[in-house]
């Protein structure tokens, strides 16, 4: 993973409140949660994933979604590969693919918390 994806994952991390440094195989990591499907996402310090942990465009660039962090989210591979291919295409003509994305934009709000925050260093 190159060094800007590396950085943006951390800046997901520092306003996701359900990642949090914890010890893990002798070093120390980020753990937090998909964004769909709350498993445990594990995050190398330097912002390379451990567990399959994918960036997650909310609102699909196909559909105008731009890189600004409250519409990206660390995603599981499966969920992230999963919503992409079967949702991401029909965003414009499915009522319920834009349910989804509304729910997911919701929980990464819910999720946020200010990067300044002394619980995310």
């Amino acid at each position: 993973m190159g060094h800007a994806k590396r950085r943006r994952v951390l800046g997901i991390i520092a306003t996701d409140s359900t990642f949090e440094r914890v010890a893990h195989r002798g070093a120390e990591v980020w753990q937090g949660k998909c964004l769909h499907c709350n498993a445990h996402l594990t995050v190398a310090l330097d912002g390379e994933p451990i567990s399959r942990a994918t960036i997650e465009h909310i609102v699909p660039r196909t559909a105008g979604g731009t890189d600004a962090l409250e519409n990206l989210g660390l995603a599981c591979a499966r969920c992230n590969q999963g919503k992409g291919s079967r949702h991401d295409a029909h965003f414009h003509r499915d009522a319920r693919v834009r349910e989804l994305v509304d729910r997911l934009l919701q929980k990464r709000r819910d999720r946020w918390r200010d990067p300044g925050d002394p619980d995310a260093q």
